[in-house]
């Protein structure tokens, strides 16, 4: 296929129009041809786009100085996936983030020379495809052991939906920091939300009406810690005076919410521009360095947290 589209002389008449119409029929553009004809546009591809969070990711791809068109996976689609929409978009590459990449759309995308990277992968990455995500155990343990140190000790734990990898990393990172003080784990004191608001008022509602109720609660991430607030204020107790919240990501409105949120960061922005550069690279015909990426979370002590009740 090389030799037919070099326009190579030792390629015979029959099987260089047997290659034509292969191309023809899965209107094959190579990635030269797409640089060349102004086709540059590269699909920025979330599972959802109802959140803040992606909000950072986004600015930080725009950053790169890619031309980007962002979509999400849960809008309907004539194609039975993303990658074909892609292919007859004729991008030249995807950023998929916390989405799903089956074999099927691996195989589209490698049929179509389209590169991609993964942001925050759902799952184990697969080989060859290169991924940015965040030290989600260490973000986990640095948030539980900062509400230990403090002398909590029955510390909840609200994680985000229990099949994606960051949430389990957050999840074991809150169990390795009990291990690590001699506390018992209590599977009653974990819960798995949606991520969302509405997700983490419902759990930390079911944990505050335990008999023996955590004075603490870390959430997988601000959003839900945001959630516990609310349920918190519902059930009458003050936060933090009569328990300790802890998010994940540190999104602008952590500092805003009432009282302000500890947190951990998640660079996402950098996520977002490091993924970027990646694909850039790929685009260009320029192997990545690592195909691995986790780049550091950081403890960011607020007002929402202080030592339990006596």
């Amino acid at each position: 296929m090389s030799k037919v589209l070099n326009g190579k002389d030792d390629v015979g008449a029959e099987t260089r129009a047997r290659v034509r119409q292969l191309l023809a029929e899965y209107d094959y553009v190579p990635v030269g041809s797409r640089r060349a004809s102004g086709h540059m546009l590269v699909d920025l591809v979330f599972t959802a786009l109802d959140s803040p969070w992606a909000v950072e990711i986004i600015r930080g791809v725009v950053d790169t100085g890619l031309h980007v068109v962002v979509s999400s996976t849960d809008k309907p689609r004539r194609h039975t996936s993303w990658a074909a929409s892609l292919v007859e978009a004729r991008r030249a590459g995807a950023l998929l983030v916390t989405s799903q990449l089956t074999a099927a759309d691996r195989r589209v995308l490698a049929n179509s020379r389209i590169p991609v990277v993964v942001i925050d992968p759902v799952d184990l990455p697969q080989p060859n495809v290169p991924s940015v995500g965040a030290t989600n155990w260490a973000g986990g343990l640095s948030a539980t052991e900062h509400l230990l140190r403090l002398g909590h000790r029955r510390v909840g734990v609200i994680g985000g939906p229990a099949g994606m990898l960051c949430s389990r990393a957050r999840v074991d990172g809150y169990r390795a920091a009990l291990d690590r003080a001699g506390i018992a784990f209590d599977p009653e004191l974990v819960r798995h939300g949606d991520f969302k608001h509405e997700g983490g008022f419902r759990r930390a509602a079911e944990l505050l009406a335990m008999p023996d109720r955590p004075t603490a609660i870390f959430a997988g991430n601000d959003e839900q810690a945001l959630g516990v607030i609310e349920a918190a204020r519902v059930a009458g107790l003050s936060v933090p005076h009569d328990l300790s919240v802890v998010g994940f990501d540190d999104l602008p409105v952590a500092v805003w919410s009432s009282p302000a949120l500890t947190t951990v960061r998640q660079p996402l922005t950098e996520m977002g521009r490091h993924a970027g550069r990646m694909l850039a690279d790929l685009i260009a015909g320029r192997p990545v360095e690592t195909e691995r990426v986790e780049l550091a979370t950081e403890l960011v002590v607020r007002s929402s947290t202080k030592e339990p009740p006596c």
